[in-house]
């Protein structure tokens, strides 16, 4: 192994291969799929970002994700969906590169460890690039804890302020990322492993707060003076009023699915470890001249476990623990459910152990926060820490490379087999998340299924490779949009379309998602109330696009009967005489005669 590490060959995988693997693997499916809610839907709010056609409260709460996605608009082909995802991914790729980076040089890790580790990392990401919301705020956040690490480990104040620095920013990334200055906690955790006197302990403190309330003042002094203070505070407060209908951004909920992910999948971790116990009698009952004999005793339970995982069926026959679809969810998210409390587990071990050095403790500790931190602040419960592996996925990958290095299984009996059980699903978790990563591509909130067609006549969607049903659907409307010259036009769209705002290039009104539960029907109400007005002024009408399954027939009294936007939609297209003018299978377009 030591030859390996120092063979010229190893050196150019360290410096050149895997740096230029983990750029371009992020990338990989920016050609892949047609997504109608999340991606087109923030891309529109980056095309058109400002007060005119977004809702106040989503371009304040997530104000730097908005404003950067903005500048790649401005870039070449920055108006299309292939350069966007291009731009975008660079996001994951930066986040790889830097974990990689920091984990190999700083930390002196095995970069053959730490590259495995970023490679399943980035595997994982399934939310789209185009939520930069998240990517912005992981990259944020990795840059705080790097500071953190690299203040308190050399006792540099200045990486104190810049990690508060990073931090406070955060929060205008995505205001829901406040919980992050829990990462305090870091700098008194360390001062008791440490045994700071006090004085000092303030200081770091002082150093660290004095970096985020500077972010902070100096972001919201900015926004001020842009947009005017009421604006932003009106659009904050409508944020926190939000949780009154989307109850699952509420932190109570927040918290809660967190914590009932952990524990509902505690029995995945029974189950493995009962395969444990007969190897632990194994190694207890035979003299220690039995080693091979043990090993293969051990390796054997372990593969059970595997085969007993993988054959784990529902009554229609679906895997219940991890399947190789791996298009779908459940091909990764028990294996990286466990992988998550794996990786709290070894974090605390590593902090409480004694023989761990100072600067281990804290790096496991700082991860430790991180994995618990990341899942606050986004209602999609375990899966947002999927998404932010970067240093925990080679963290805990060094560890298990560690234990099965050691020799104390000789020592004691309960080693071996939590040794092989540990390979055996460290080989699991890698296999199941690195098929997920080659094959899942998001579109709406599952995975894309076939990749056979593309859009010809809709340069925003060049490029972009798709399922026959969804090109013919957006064929068909953008051949439509563009004969008829509504490219540039603004439009209202509803029933979970809202990615039609950027891919037929037609700025919303108000909110391209008024149908979400954080939209309040209050809101839209004003909006509409709002563009009334201008209608009065000579406006040109809007465009109106509903998906299919919210057609309606205008003059129907119970047409949109059970759903108060819609109806209000509906009314209003009675109030100015819409016909539809454009249907197929997924669209119905509406303009005002």
């Amino acid at each position: 192994m030591d030859r390996w590490k120092e063979s010229r060959f190893y050196r150019i995988c360290c410096n050149y291969i895997f740096p230029i693997i983990l750029l371009l693997y992020p990338l990989r499916h920016i050609h892949w799929g047609l997504d109608l809610w999340d991606t087109g839907y923030n891309y529109a709010n980056f095309r058109y970002m400002g007060l005119e056609h977004m809702d106040s409260m989503w371009l304040f709460s997530t104000y730097l994700a908005n404003a950067v996605g903005h500048f790649f608009t401005l870039l070449p082909g920055g108006h299309t969906l292939l350069f966007m995802n291009l731009y975008t991914g660079l996001f994951t790729s930066l986040l790889a590169l830097i974990s990689y980076l920091f984990l190999t040089r700083r930390v002196k890790l095995p970069a053959g460890v730490v590259f495995v580790g970023e490679f399943a990392a980035v595997s994982l990401c399934f939310c789209p690039t185009a939520l930069l919301y998240n990517y912005l705020t992981y990259v944020l956040f990795l840059a705080g804890v790097l500071f953190l690490y690299e203040g308190l480990s050399q006792e540099k104040n200045r990486y104190l302020v810049l990690a508060g620095v990073m931090l406070g920013t955060n929060v205008f990334v995505r205001f829901s990322n406040l919980p992050e200055a829990a990462m305090i906690v870091g700098v008194w955790a360390y001062a008791v492993i440490c045994r700071k006197k006090w004085k000092k302990v303030l200081q770091e403190t002082g150093f660290c707060m004095l970096g985020y309330i500077s972010a902070v003042l100096l972001w919201l002094g900015y926004l001020s003076l842009r947009y005017g203070l009421p604006d932003y505070v009106e659009g904050i407060k409508r944020l926190f009023a939000m949780t009154e209908t989307a109850t699952d951004y509420k932190a109570s909920s927040m918290l809660y699915r967190m914590f009932s992910e952990y524990i509902e999948n505690l029995y995945w971790v029974n189950r493995i470890l009962f395969f444990a116990v007969p190897g632990i009698i194994v190694c207890m009952i035979l003299p220690k001249s039995f080693r091979w004999v043990k090993r293969i005793a051990c390796a054997v339970f372990a593969a059970a476990a595997a085969v007993w995982l993988y054959t784990r069926k529902d009554a229609q026959g679906n895997s219940i623990f991890c399947d190789l679809r791996f298009d779908e969810y459940s091909s990764m998210q028990k294996p990286a459910t466990l992988f998550l409390i794996l990786t709290l587990v070894v974090c605390l071990v590593r902090v409480f152990g004694r023989k761990s050095e100072k600067k281990e403790k804290l790096l496991a500790g700082l991860i430790f926060l991180s994995v618990l931190l990341t899942s606050i602040g986004s209602n999609n419960g375990l899966f947002t820490s999927f998404n932010n592996l970067f240093l925990a996925a080679p963290y805990v990958l060094w560890n298990i490379y560690r234990l099965y290095r050691s020799k104390t299984e000789w020592k004691i009996p309960l080693v071996l087999p939590i040794k092989a059980l540990a390979i055996m699903f460290t080989a699991i978790f890698l296999f199941q998340s690195i098929g997920f990563g080659t094959r899942f591509v998001f579109a709406e909130a599952t995975g894309v299924k076939s990749t056979a067609a593309k859009v010809e006549n809709n340069m925003v969607l060049k490029g972009i490779r798709m399922s026959e049903e969804r090109a013919r659907w957006l064929s068909e409307i953008s051949a439509y949009a563009s004969e008829n010259k509504l490219i540039g036009r603004e439009v209202i769209l509803y029933g979970y379309i809202p990615s039609l705002s950027f891919y037929l290039e037609m700025p919303s009104v108000f909110n391209p998602w008024s149908d979400l539960a954080s939209y309040s029907t209050a809101s839209m109400e004003a909006a509409m109330e709002e563009m009334k007005k201008e209608l009065a002024e000579g406006k040109e009408p809007p465009v109106v696009i509903l998906n299919k399954d919210c057609a309606v027939d205008i003059q129907a009294d119970l047409a949109a009967a059970g759903d108060v936007k819609l109806s209000m939609i509906v009314q209003f297209m009675k109030d100015y005489n819409y016909k539809e003018t454009f249907s197929n299978d997924k669209f119905v377009l509406y303009e005002s005669k």
